[in-house]
């Protein structure tokens, strides 16, 4: 199991997330793109961070919503969705190949990731677009993100969110922002993961198919929980 978070999201002078407290103990960076925070600078600050500690490189592309953070659904039709990943996701592999990094794989964010999971044409787009890149995406699994993208013929990467609700259906309840949560629920999430079951928040539990844990970099105490996820997945390897 790895632990990926969603990062490189400050813009122009503002600064969101501790992207350096919280690198040294991931495994897999998604790192915005653009349309929902970031900028050329920031971008190329975040990869050579990631690269200077080992951590693989993923794109985070977003709906074209730098005002509302990516979180506001939009309609927009399936070429021109295309047409905003690929935008998104060439960039930031520009300055990958500045810096002698590939591409590791791609992960929507935010409204484009509710979106994927339960509109064909959406999850359509995604899977148009990384056929350019020919990497793999991650997304929840048992909804469209894994029943397009794998009859597209690529790879992916179910994924387990130890930092947000889900509903007594396993549904991912996506918020607009992003409040302080206690570390002992984390980890017994965490724990719980790793044993293939799903915590509900009305106290419930059901299956889990996951192979990387997400964390997100604006959550206040994000670098603690980093460090403290880290540590169970070490100590479950040992």
């Amino acid at each position: 199991m790895l632990l990926n978070c969603d990062m490189g999201e400050s813009f122009g002078i503002y600064s969101l997330g501790a992207d350096a407290a919280i690198m040294p103990h991931i495994d897999l960076a998604n790192v915005a793109c653009g349309f929902h925070g970031s900028d050329a600078n920031h971008m190329s600050a975040t990869v050579r961070l990631a690269i200077r500690h080992g951590v693989a490189i993923g794109a985070h592309p977003s709906l074209p919503d730098l005002q509302g953070f990516g979180r506001r659904e939009m309609a927009i039709g399936r070429e021109e969705l295309r047409n905003v990943i690929l935008y998104q996701v060439g960039a930031l592999t520009a300055f990958l190949r500045a810096s002698g990094a590939r591409l590791s794989h791609i992960k929507p964010h935010g409204a484009l990731y509710g979106m994927t999971a339960r509109d064909p044409e959406a999850a359509g787009a995604m899977a148009d677009a990384a056929d350019v890149f020919d990497v793999p995406i991650m997304g929840l699994a048992g909804t469209l993100h894994e029943s397009v993208y794998t009859a597209r013929g690529h790879a992916f990467w179910p994924e387990y969110f130890a930092d947000l609700d889900y509903d007594p259906q396993g549904k991912l309840v996506i918020t607009r922002t992003h409040p302080q949560i206690d570390a002992a629920l984390v980890e017994a999430r965490v724990h719980a993961a790793l044993e293939g079951r799903l915590l509900t928040r009305d106290g419930g539990e059901l299956p889990l198919r996951a192979s990387t844990i997400c964390i997100h970099s604006d959550t206040p105490n994000a670098a603690d929980l980093s460090r403290r996820i880290a540590r169970i997945l070490q100590n479950k390897t040992r």
